[in-house]
């Protein structure tokens, strides 16, 4: 070969070679883990470091619920602020460890409202406080997170219950917005602090 001609080859494979681009190697698959999902309101979750046995309680539904009450019968509402229980609808509820089971009889009806915009559950209705022995001079009084302490709402940041044995109502609401649990107006009752049906 003439040796301009060989020049002129080694020039033009060097060009070739020059403009391939190198190989890209491939990425592993990432193993960054997905954000984990919001549970829907009503779901049963397990706590940590809130609430203990015997005083923590759930409200699922009109079929799944529990209130507190004071732990003897006959006990006055206001006066077992610090000592509440919770009570159960179903003995063995999940979520709801230790909880009594509410005297037969006792809850007379149960309405039910879940608020999917503010995340929030309550139920209100009827009781009769013969079934318990509750007076009906008792003018009632406030159950939450503060008060008995140690107490929650299985799932929830917060809760309110108010109980009023003269009127034979009750209401409860588990919050997780402690903004939508309103603690400072317990004298107003049921109607005017969480509305709802009492029929």
């Amino acid at each position: 070969m003439r040796p301009i001609l060989a020049a002129i080859l080694v020039a033009t494979m060097a060009t070739i070679t020059t403009a391939i681009p190198p190989a890209v190697p491939m990425r592993a698959p990432s193993k960054r883990a997905l954000p984990p999902t919001t549970p829907p309101a009503n779901t049963i979750t397990t706590l940590s470091k809130v609430g203990k046995p015997g005083q923590i309680g759930v409200v699922l539904d009109s079929d799944n619920y529990c209130i507190f009450l004071p732990p003897e019968e006959g006990g006055d509402i206001a006066a077992n602020e610090d000592r509440a229980v919770a009570f159960c609808n179903k003995p063995n509820m999940p979520g709801a460890p230790k909880a009594r089971v509410l005297p037969e009889g006792f809850i007379q009806s149960v309405h039910f409202f879940s608020n999917t915009q503010k995340n929030y559950v309550q139920i209100t209705g009827r009781f009769d406080r013969t079934k318990y022995g509750l007076s009906a001079k008792d003018g009632g009084g406030q159950y939450d997170m503060r008060a008995p302490v140690g107490a929650a709402c299985n799932g929830y940041n917060a809760f309110v219950q108010l109980t009023e044995p003269d009127e034979q109502i009750y209401c409860i609401r588990c919050c997780k917005n402690k903004a939508d649990c309103p603690v400072n107006r317990s004298t107003q009752g049921c109607v005017r602090v969480l509305g709802g049906d009492y029929s």
